[in-house]
Formats: structure tokens, C-alpha cells, sequence
């Protein structure tokens, strides 16, 4: 049978890090898993709890709403007011979604189709680059730099692409290469999309995981933000709540509209008892999101600060729960997958090839901060021991 999409995709590359690492563990080895960025820390006590509650009530167990429940929505704008001074109608600016893939997906089939362009950014996070292209839709790169820098090429590649890009999709701070601005680079961009009638689409994946006194801004704090652009939040970071799927999208009110319809076609929301979970922790521990980040602040600092040591030279990211981090002189030669392959069998350390994120991506590896500081000292001695050329 011929399948479609499918074939246009390329091998997806962490799988041979994956296997790598399953082949040496079955062998025996104790890798130290630093690839696939899963936050490894238990769910808020207050989440658990009204879950198991939830769950034995069998009026939860029907359908749901695919927007979400009202009261999940009333917590999140409340979330928002609190965090980031921003005023939101629940009813009509928020949205449920299935965690934040699948509403920027779905979102991607609302805004394009076949003939439209999206600008994104290079290197990016698989989905925001196929989640265009599986709507038919083409993309525009746009090389990553520094906060000014990305402006001026924003600006560029909107100017040079044809047609004009209807969406261009941010996330910041910015996973793989933690790449964070300030509220001053997210008026500039507002001002910008609604100059161009173009949306803006806003991952704030990574709202709560600033570092050093750095607090992530949201775009919808920008002025006008709200008539050009949309933000997706998600509780998988803040509040350590990878596997339970819940995230919401929240800005400009014909697009949340629009993606509520397409939804209403295609699902009945979250399981109800994980919508109730989700409310009670969003109102019940405000204060779980400044507990993760502190957790994952000491783990970049055991990270970078032992591979500075080793002579593998990192900055300290400001935010994410990830390390980006050039591929060392010595070894730049070998190209992303290589090098990292050679992490796991000779210094059993699993990281992310760089050129998974996209060919901005080659010529670094991405560590995510998934493993207890004891670990990751453990980490940095197999890497000393395994790479040393670094010596030299």
C-alpha cells in the first residue's frame, strides 16, 4: 500500500541513540540517560491524589469536553493573571488540549494548507517543523541567534518568501538551544505580525524553567498580542506532568474558535478525572513550578559546570531543562549522530544528536536535565575518560 505523509518523512534520528542505548544496557551497561527529554520528578502530591479520587466516580468516566472543562479553563486564565498580569476570558482565549503536540498540530491544519508558508525557526523541535509541512504546507527557516539577531531574519525571510507566510511559530525560551529573550523582543514581534497580518504562534513550552533571576515572558504580554497571536502552555514542565497530556492554548478568540471546531471533530477532550486533577493543582500548588525549576537550576549548574571542567566548553543556558552544547574541536568532524553514538558505547552517556532538530541543529548535542546531580557527576567523569582529546 501506498501511504501518505509517511514517506516524506525522514529516519527519526534519536531512535538510533535509543537502540544504541537499549543494545548496551541489555549488554550490561549503566547509561546515563540524557536524551529524551522526560522530566523524570513525580507529579504534585495534590494531582495524584485527585486523580485516584476522580477515577472511582463512575459520572467521570463518559465523554468530555473537547475545550476543556470550564473550571480547568477558569484555573488557567487565573494562571495567567497571577503569572503574567494577563486577563483572559476563559471562555472564549483557552482551550484543552491533549498535550501541546497534538493542539499545535491540529492547530497547524486550522491555519494551513497546500500553497501557504510558515516561518520557523532553525534549529526547532520536530513538530514545529512537521506539524506545517503535515497540514501541506511549506516552510520558511529561520536561522536562531540571539534575540536582536533572530528580529532582523524574521523580518528578512518574511520579506523574501512567496507567498507572504500567514503563521510564524516561536518558542522561547527555546528547546534544543535555550535560546531566551525578554517582553522588549516579544513586543517587537507583535508589533511586526500585526504590521503583516501575520499569526503568531507562541510555544511557551518552558514558561516556569528560568534560571539565575530570569522569568520567561509570554507574548500575550505584549500589547496588541492578542489580536495576532496565540500561546501554548503546558503543564509537562511546570508541573511534571509529562504523561498525563494536558496543555492548553490561549490568545486571540477566532483562532481558539477554530481549533475548537476542528477538535470537535476529532476527540471528546482529556479523560475527566485528569481535567478534575489537572484544576485542583493548578489552584492547590501554585507554588510546584519554582520547586521544579530550583531542581533543574542545580542540575545545569552539575552539568555545566562539570563539562567546563572536563574541557568541554558550555555556557549556562538561562532556561529549558536542556544544555546545548557544540560538538568539542576535536571531534567536530565525526557530525552529530556520530559523535553522539559514540557517547553511548564508549562513555555510556545517551544525549540528542543535534541534526535531529533539523540541520540547524548539526554540529551540537542537546543534554536534558533528567537525571539526579549524582548521576550527571557520574555523567561527566565517563565523558572525561571517554573523550581525551578534551585534555588537550
Amino acid at each position: 500500500m501506498e501511504f501518505r505523509r509517511i514517506p516524506g518523512l525522514p529516519p527519526y534520528v534519536f531512535t538510533i541513540i535509543n537502540d544504541l542505548k537499549i543494545q548496551a544496557r541489555r549488554a550490561g551497561a549503566d547509561i546515563v540517560d540524557l536524551g529524551f527529554g522526560n522530566p523524570d520528578l513525580p507529579s504534585p502530591p495534590a494531582a495524584v491524589d485527585k486523580l485516584a479520587e476522580a477515577v472511582h466516580n463512575p459520572r467521570n468516566h463518559r465523554y468530555s469536553s473537547s475545550r476543556g472543562l470550564p473550571r480547568l479553563r477558569e484555573a488557567m486564565a487565573d494562571l495567567y493573571r497571577h503569572r503574567f498580569g494577563v486577563e483572559l476570558d476563559p471562555d472564549t482565549e483557552v482551550i484543552n488540549t491533549i498535550g501541546a503536540k497534538e493542539g499545535f498540530s491540529h492547530l497547524m491544519w486550522v491555519l494551513l494548507g497546500p500553497g501557504d508558508t510558515c516561518l520557523v525557526p532553525a534549529p526547532s523541535y520536530p513538530i514545529h517543523i512537521y506539524g506545517p509541512l503535515f497540514a501541506g504546507a511549506d516552510i520558511r527557516e529561520v536561522p536562531l541567534g540571539p534575540g536582536e539577531e533572530f528580529f532582523d531574519r524574521l523580518h528578512s525571510a518574511w520579506q523574501h518568501s512567496f507567498p507572504k507566510p500567514r503563521v510564524a511559530v516561536m518558542s522561547f525560551p527555546h528547546n534544543p538551544t535555550t535560546a531566551c529573550v525578554d517582553l522588549g523582543f516579544m513586543q517587537k514581534v507583535v508589533d511586526f505580525a500585526r504590521e503583516r497580518d501575520l499569526l503568531i504562534v507562541h510555544d511557551n513550552a518552558y514558561a516556569d524553567l528560568g534560571f539565575d533571576g530570569y522569568r520567561p515572558p509570554s507574548i500575550l504580554q505584549a500589547e496588541g498580542a492578542r489580536e495576532c497571536a496565540v500561546e501554548f502552555y503546558s503543564m509537562t514542565k511546570s508541573f511534571s506532568m509529562a504523561g498525563w497530556r494536558v496543555a492548553f492554548m490561549l490568545g486571540r478568540a477566532d483562532v481558539v474558535a477554530a481549533l475548537a471546531k476542528l477538535k470537535s471533530y476529532l476527540d471528546y477532550g482529556s479523560f475527566q478525572p485528569i481535567q478534575i486533577a489537572a484544576t485542583v493543582t493548578l489552584r492547590d500548588m501554585p507554588d510546584y513550578p519554582a520547586e521544579a525549576t530550583a531542581v533543574y537550576e542545580a542540575r545545569r549548574n552539575a552539568l555545566c559546570d562539570g563539562l567546563n571542567r572536563i574541557g568541554w566548553a558550555v555556557e549556562r543556558p538561562r532556561g529549558t531543562m536542556f544544555v546545548w552544547a557544540p560538538i568539542p574541536e576535536p571531534y567536530a568532524g565525526l557530525g552529530s549522530i556520530e559523535f553522539a553514538s559514540r557517547l553511548v558505547t564508549e562513555a555510556q552517556v545517551a544525549v540528542s544528536p543535534g541534526v535531529g532538530f533539523g540541520s540547524g541543529g548539526e554540529g551540537c548535542v542537546r543534554f536534558a536535565l533528567i537525571e539526579n546531580e549524582q548521576r550527571i557527576h557520574q555523567a561527566t567523569r565517563n565523558l572525561r575518560r571517554a573523550l581525551p582529546e578534551l585534555a588537550l
